[in-house]
């Protein structure tokens, strides 16, 4: 019954080939399945099909084709054949756009393109819906100027699934589940999201959004998707909350977001033989999951320098010389030239201040850095905006405001908005100083597309470069400065550009003011 309801009589493909005829049989079997998971099968009599399928001449109906393993759905980026267009075996039909890449749609024999289906543009296609028609002949193609797909004009519903109970008014019921749905996700967003790091479907926009607004990649997320079988959708992203802003809503106004999130309970440790399990709070797993997909899909290469700091540490005491300090004020700190440092070679060289955004490369035109402070569940990298024309001091008092927001007693409320400690800047900045640590090759935050990561600071023996004096040697404080590159935005070159600007900064402060 299926087939004579689908399928020609054999008489009616003429001079087909036999494997033609397969290959015609074969694609409308799965477009008409591939359909059937997600809407009904025309509702057309079996005479009235017939009527329909005896009034056209031989054709086939082509779906959206599967190009990859896990492709569910796609959006056709760009015909490159016209309605009766004649196209051979191997000629590219149609550019396929996927979550993942964009693929070309090659024809599998010689024929004529008959009708456009589904026209180039954002909109997502199932896999097995009708996107066009093909026929043998030139002369068939007229035929099909007015030719509508009846099935692909019903838009998928709950309905087949429905049936057996929905006998009577229960048709109410149908169309409840189609509207509560966004709703209840919403209160049980933890609990019905893909665990972070697994793979989420997603529409290429909702990918593209997600990195423009800073959130990273959608597997790091807990989204729940509204659109066909919980695919996330570019509206999903619009409204997504992060879970800092969060926890920030649901705490006393006057918190701390550093400091709330430092007292948000957490599971107690779960003890077992031999091993004890500590559970982590949903921030520390949103991190640790960005920082694995970044590991992963961003293309990391690492340069290293070594920085002299004679002359900047002078330059430090002078400045807080020339500072009314506090007993208890350390005044400007050393990573806080530092950081001035960093803006500056970010402005020096802005090919490094920019985004990798699949299709382009945006640069920006501020420089905004994050600072990594505290260890742990209390690892945050607050924003310091626009550093690049900002002074030390005001950079200074950025770093140990966000600092003093992480002390669980603090009860100051001037201090900086709760949504720089979850913004995302242009670079990321990291001192390990303070551990010790000789050096360190940072692990890229998407989108930024350069990471600094700084060693310890000491004293070490180096050739003396003054040609006045009789000794070889002399002794210098200096540290060990990495820089982590995404080499589809910042190849070799430029990250040698960078990190000697970085240098250039650093052994010659006075630079700092221009």
């Amino acid at each position: 019954q299926f087939a004579s309801q689908h399928f020609l009589p054999l008489s009616r493909f003429g001079k087909m080939s036999s494997v033609r005829l397969l290959r015609t049989a074969a694609s409308r079997l799965g477009t008409a399945v591939g359909a059937g998971a997600s809407r009904p099968l025309p509702s057309l009599s079996l005479a009235a099909q017939q009527r329909r399928w005896l009034s056209y001449p031989p054709h086939e109906v082509v779906g959206m084709p599967s190009l990859s393993p896990t492709m569910e759905a796609g959006t056709i980026a760009k015909w490159n054949k016209e309605e009766g267009d004649e196209f051979g075996a191997g000629d590219i039909l149609c550019e396929v756009e996927t979550d993942k890449a964009t693929v070309d749609f090659e024809a599998q024999d010689d024929g004529f393109l008959a009708k456009i289906l589904a026209d180039a543009g954002p909109t997502e296609i199932t896999c097995g819906e009708p996107i066009m028609i093909t026929v043998e002949d030139g002369d068939d193609v007229a035929a099909f100027k007015d030719y509508v797909v009846e099935a692909s004009a019903a838009p998928p519903t709950p309905a087949p699934e429905t049936p057996p109970p929905a006998a009577t008014p229960e048709p109410a019921a149908a169309p409840a589940p189609v509207t509560p749905p966004p709703a209840a996700p919403a209160a049980t967003a933890p609990v019905a999201a893909a665990a972070p790091g697994d793979r989420v479907v997603a529409s290429p926009l909702a990918h593209t959004l997600a990195k423009e607004m800073g959130f990273g990649p959608l597997s790091a997320l807990s989204i729940i998707g509204t659109g066909p079988g919980g695919r996330i959708i570019a509206d999903d992203v619009r409204e997504y909350v992060p879970a800092a802003a969060v926890a920030d809503a649901a705490g006393a106004p006057a918190a701390a977001p550093g400091a709330a999130a430092v007292a948000a309970p957490v599971a107690p440790p779960v003890a077992g033989i031999g091993y004890t399990d500590y559970p982590l709070s949903p921030a520390a797993m949103e991190i640790a999951a960005q920082l694995s997909h970044s590991k992963q899909n961003v293309p990391h290469y690492y340069l290293t320098v070594d920085v002299a700091l004679d002359s900047l540490l002078e330059t430090r005491k002078q400045l807080n010389a020339t500072l009314n300090l506090d007993e208890d004020d350390a005044g400007i700190a050393v990573n806080d030239l530092l950081i001035k440092a960093a803006s500056a070679a970010m402005k020096a060289v802005p090919s490094a201040n920019a985004s990798w955004m699949d299709t382009a490369v945006r640069v920006y035109d501020s420089v905004d850095v994050n600072v990594v402070i505290g260890s742990g569940d209390a690892l945050y990298s607050p924003v310091i905006r626009d550093a690049g024309k900002r002074g030390v001091k005001a950079i200074s008092d950025d770093v140990k405001a966000f600092v003093s927001q992480l002390e669980p007693d603090n009860d100051d409320a001037a201090l900086p908005v709760a949504e720089e400690f979850g913004a995302v800047g242009t670079v990321t900045f990291m001192n390990m100083g303070m551990f010790g640590i000789k050096a360190c090759a940072p692990i890229i935050r998407e989108p930024q597309a350069v990471a600094l990561a700084l060693g310890a600071i000491e004293n070490r023996i180096v050739p003396n470069d003054d040609a006045d004096s009789e000794e070889i040697y002399k002794e210098s404080v200096m540290l060990t400065a990495t820089l982590s590159c995404d080499h589809r935005v910042v190849d070799g070159a430029v990250g040698a550009q960078w990190l000697s600007a970085f240098k250039s900064h650093v052994e010659n402060p006075a630079t700092l003011l221009l």
